[in-house]
């Protein structure tokens, strides 16, 4: 358990993200396992003063508690991006207010020692970084050796975003990576694989669906695996994604070395509303009287 004390100012920092009535956030809170009953403030002391004493209580984990709080905001941007909004005094675009509070959360989690990860969790700088994203930690840390080719390649492709920093801020004269392209994607993931797995095949031909046959991007055959990379290019992009994906298992399904498809989708401007909703609608056995396929989908973002 992390007793660990909130300072002030990260609840005050969090407390500026929260919106909804009383009564949603009574839930939130109380689903969080906020201690107590909800203080009789006003809304936004409410909230801070909540946060403090959860901090306090040495029967609560804090940073559980913390990540469970702050998880909606931090891993899914606001829906309604129709109209505009106004931060720190200055008009602008949903989705540049929602960025631009995330990111003055994020410096000031880290002021104070702490560093959020996808899926609600809340560590103290210096800990181990968890691996798993966004689903539950496992007993991996770093420096553990993979046992097994899927949690080599769950290693390997949550640790995409951590590759790219290096490569897109270089030394002096060095050309910088924009990671802009699928094919951007494609190559550093075929880098990391390349040290672990002796055949990997690109862009091996599927088997005709609908009168045309794709390309895998990466064909495992000893794996029976096949590995689809998607960028998110715009948030009209970002609706044909899922649609795009079960095009793509369609064919996949129907190829003899092809038993897994694992759906790897960046979406370096969080253009996806609802990723887990998309993740729940894509995963799983696909089966048809052509073949059957067992599908995973990873989504993630410049930061995740």
């Amino acid at each position: 358990m992390n007793n660990v004390r909130l300072p002030i100012a990260v609840c005050a920092a969090v407390a500026e993200t929260l919106e909804g009535s009383h009564d949603t956030l009574n839930a939130l809170f109380e689903t969080a396992g906020a201690p107590g009953e909800p203080p009789e403030l006003a809304h936004h002391s409410k909230w801070k003063t909540w946060l403090q004493r959860a901090g306090n209580d040495p029967k609560v984990d804090s940073l559980q508690f913390l990540g469970n709080i702050i998880e909606e905001f931090m891993d899914l941007p606001p829906a309604d991006l129709s109209a505009g909004s106004e931060l720190f005094g200055e008009k602008q675009d949903p989705l540049a207010g929602y960025k631009k509070q995330k990111e003055r959360l994020i410096q000031i989690l880290e002021e104070h020692g702490f560093r959020y990860y996808r899926g609600g969790r809340v560590l103290q700088l210096g800990s181990p970084e968890p691996i798993s994203q966004p689903e539950s930690i496992s007993a991996n840390t770093e420096g553990t050796k993979p046992t097994n080719i899927e949690e080599l390649l769950r290693i390997i492709i949550r640790g995409l975003p951590r590759s790219m920093q290096p490569l897109t801020h270089r030394r002096k004269d060095a050309q910088p990576l924009a990671f802009s392209s699928e094919y951007d994607i494609q190559d550093l993931l075929h880098a990391m694989m390349r040290p672990w797995i002796s055949d990997i095949r690109p862009e091996e031909f599927t088997p005709s669906y609908a009168g045309s046959n794709t390309r895998m991007d990466f064909l495992l055959p000893a794996h029976k695996l096949v590995i689809e990379t998607k960028r998110v290019r715009t948030k009209s992009h970002a609706h044909k994604v899922g649609d795009e994906l079960i095009i793509d298992i369609e064919h996949y399904r129907r190829h003899k070395d092809c038993e897994h498809l694992w759906c790897v989708v960046y979406d370096p401007e969080l253009f996806i509303s609802n990723p887990q909703g998309m993740i729940n609608d894509l995963e799983g056995e696909r089966t048809t009287p052509d073949g059957k396929v067992q599908v995973k989908v990873f989504i993630f973002g410049a930061s995740a």
